[in-house]
């Protein structure tokens, strides 16, 4: 078993120490950006960045960003009662 493959990815932006939750992948002839989930498996042509990043990230002028992100909302026991 590989300890590699088990360790948390960090975030590929320069001197950023948090780990990565997003993978962020772009397609520069139809000038687009997506954000998904963490991918399993690091991807030699997408980045990985920590929530941070991903959630100030702004495309170049022209872009599309589309965030594919799934949103789980976690809401206190308070909050369920009607």
């Amino acid at each position: 078993m590989s300890t590699v493959s088990n360790m948390a990815r960090q975030c590929t932006r320069q001197g950023c120490v948090h780990h990565a939750t997003v993978t962020l992948t772009y397609q520069y002839g139809r000038s687009q950006v997506w954000l998904d989930d963490l991918w399993p498996e690091r991807d030699p042509h997408s980045y990985d960045l920590c929530d941070q990043h991903a959630n100030r990230l702004k495309p170049p002028s022209g872009w599309h960003l589309e965030d594919r992100r799934q949103r789980v909302h976690v809401y206190g026991a308070g909050r369920l009662a009607g």
